[in-house]
């Protein structure tokens, strides 16, 4: 007789260790990981009483936790499993692939290290959310505060705090809202491939966001980030441990952007369909590529100037100390070759992406394809050659005021050519008036506001007038948020029936973006007033002259974020009871919408071969 007393069924407890790894038990090894580096190193590390040494060992302490965070993060989410597998020489199973991939795992695949870019997309898109909303309600915290020129809502320590989070906080969430989400659920399918040339690291990409995001928020709890955004050295080595969370956190993200931006590239340039000639290929993959080549050089830089701050800070250097042969002029190169191209990092994929829309909601083709990429690469080339003119008031190289003065003017010219394009495509076209299409008429607006704005800015005399007053933010937020956001919030509408199986409501989108555009409008055209009559930035408390001002931008700010809670509702209930989406609904004739919803884990069971341009929507109007 057979028996079978020693067979043992699969259990739990004999599952592969990667088919145990989530969020939860990323969090708990990440938290263990932080107690067990903080507890060794108050322990090991030698001890001191000189202040400035003792304060060099609280950093050290405090950096060795967030490191230890990190990486039992990363070890709890499965982020080591693949590498370790393949050391031992035992890579992964087309099984074990399959699982990672997230087959027939239903909702539990969005809280694990999933490789299948549809899954990476939606991540992206809840991530980014989170994000704005952190952004949003700590721009909230501020606006109240200057509600009231005696400030007083937040003690100037903490309102300094909360000015330099929100500021690091959105500028993390502009640059990934469009190349995160949409840059990986939309464009491979776009391009025709089944999914990311490396599906490892563009899970990597999205899970290292989500480990930077402790830190940034211990930074609450040890004196916060004083500095504001841009955390200048020297001041930011003088600066409480909060600015180790600041350092971690953009360590951190540098790793993402590097990964992903290797990867979009990668996807692009090997992995396009058959046919699909660069002169074939939609313009929103060269939007999402050209941010990311710019991103590729740009982060490192900003990378290694924080890991040289980190060690002023940890280790007694003196990169950024005048008194040990360092410079703060060194910080402010490193920050800004980074910094004024991330502005094109943020702006051009919303570009765009909207440009993707004009023909489908004007049913023309896209008013010179040539002109739109000539602009995109006209704008790349020039943004890392006007860096410089953010130092025209600390006395750096003088001499090269007027070059940066005339680089920074120069790029309004391909600024110009994509707005040659966008409006060239409605002109005459047979409008269909949905969100995305309103929203290229606000970009139109906002952009130019911005543009016009930059340009007075870029002179070195009008920069003189103007430079740290509200004038200054009141033009930035016009360029990433009247701009950048618009276009992704567009994005959002367009491809919300192709990454969710649903319609957004209509009428709550519609509600949502006349609020928005309103309140945003109003807000900042009352902060350019209060910074053309003198208010400076950065500051809890201001003169009465400015309270009008103050008053009308802090009411119109409210305004602004109800109308984004308005939009987070739209986008949770349709996504759970919004009408059932056709494959098509805009009848666009890009690749994306030929899949079925919901898209198949490989995208198409037949590569596509591509025979014509995206944009056949017959002839022009004469």
């Amino acid at each position: 007789m057979t028996t079978v007393m020693n067979h043992k069924s699969p259990t739990a407890s004999h599952r592969p260790i990667m088919e145990r790894l989530n969020v939860v038990t990323a969090v708990v090894l990440g938290v263990a990981g932080a107690v067990i580096s903080y507890y060794l190193a108050q322990k090991f590390l030698p001890q001191n009483t000189e202040g400035s040494v003792m304060k060099t060992r609280h950093d050290q302490v405090v950096l060795i936790g967030m490191i230890g965070w990190f990486i039992g993060f990363m070890t709890g989410i499965g982020a080591l499993v693949g590498p370790f597998r393949w050391l031992m020489g035992k890579d992964l199973s087309h099984d074990e692939n399959m699982y990672l991939a997230g087959k027939d795992a239903g909702i539990a695949r969005y809280f694990r290290y999933t490789t299948d870019h549809k899954v990476v997309g939606i991540q992206y898109l809840v991530i980014t959310m989170v994000i704005f909303g952190l952004g949003g309600i700590l721009a909230m915290l501020i606006r109240t505060n200057l509600g009231n020129p005696e400030g007083g809502w937040l003690h100037p320590q903490a309102y300094n705090a909360v000015v330099g989070i929100h500021g690091i906080v959105m500028i993390v969430g502009t640059i990934i809202m469009i190349t995160g989400p949409f840059g990986n659920f939309i464009m491979p399918i776009m391009i025709g491939a089944r999914d990311m040339a490396f599906p490892r690291l563009n899970a990597l990409s999205f899970w290292l966001i989500v480990a930077a995001i402790a830190p940034i928020l211990s930074s609450f709890f040890l004196g916060g980030i004083t500095t504001g955004w841009s955390a200048y050295n020297p001041l930011a080595s003088q600066a409480p441990a909060g600015m180790d969370g600041y350092i971690m956190f953009i360590c951190i993200f540098a790793i993402s952007t590097m990964v992903a931006g290797a990867n979009i590239t990668t996807t692009v340039v090997r992995m396009r369909a058959k046919g699909m000639t660069w002169t074939r290929t939609p313009i929103f993959i060269y939007g999402t590529v050209a941010s990311v080549a710019l991103a590729l050089p740009a982060f490192p830089v900003f990378f290694l100037s924080q890991i040289m701050s980190g060690m002023d800070r940890a280790l007694g250097t003196t990169f950024y100390d005048t008194r040990g042969g360092g410079s703060g002029w060194l910080y402010e190169n490193l920050f800004w070759l980074m910094g004024h191209p991330e502005v094109y990092v943020i702006l051009i994929p919303a570009v765009a992406a909207l440009m993707e829309m004009a023909p489908v909601f004007t049913r023309r083709p896209l008013f010179s394809f040539k002109i739109a990429v000539m602009g995109i690469a006209g704008i790349c080339g020039l943004s890392i050659l006007v860096w410089a003119h953010h130092m025209y008031m600390t006395g750096w190289a003088p001499l090269l005021n007027a070059p940066f003065m005339l680089t920074t003017e120069l790029i309004s010219i391909p600024t110009g050519m994509l707005f040659l394009v966008l409006v060239g495509t409605v002109w005459r076209g047979r409008l269909w008036m949905t969100v995305p299409t309103a929203s290229i008429f606000a970009l139109l607006l906002n952009f130019m506001i911005g543009g016009i704005t930059g340009i007075y800015l870029s002179d070195v005399p009008a920069d003189a007038a103007l430079h740290g007053s509200m004038f200054v933010t009141a033009h930035f937020h016009y360029t990433l948020m009247g701009a950048g956001l618009t276009g992704a919030i567009a994005a959002l509408i367009f491809w919300f029936p192709k990454m969710t199986g649903r319609m957004i409501d209509k009428q709550l989108s519609w509600i949502s973006f006349w609020m928005v555009q309103i309140g945003f409008n109003v807000a900042f055209m009352g902060m350019f007033m209060v910074g053309l009559a003198g208010q400076p930035r950065r500051v809890e408390a201001y003169a009465e002259l400015f309270t009008r001002g103050n008053q009308i931008t802090t009411g119109a700010a409210f305004v602004i974020m109800a109308g984004m809670l308005v939009l987070l509702w739209a986008v949770i209930y349709s996504w759970r009871h919004g009408q059932k989406a056709p494959m098509n609904p805009w009848q666009s004739k890009t690749l994306e919408w030929s899949v079925p919803n919901p898209v198949p884990l490989e995208n198409f069971e037949t590569l596509p071969t591509v025979t014509s341009d995206p944009y056949g929507y017959g002839k022009a109007q004469s």
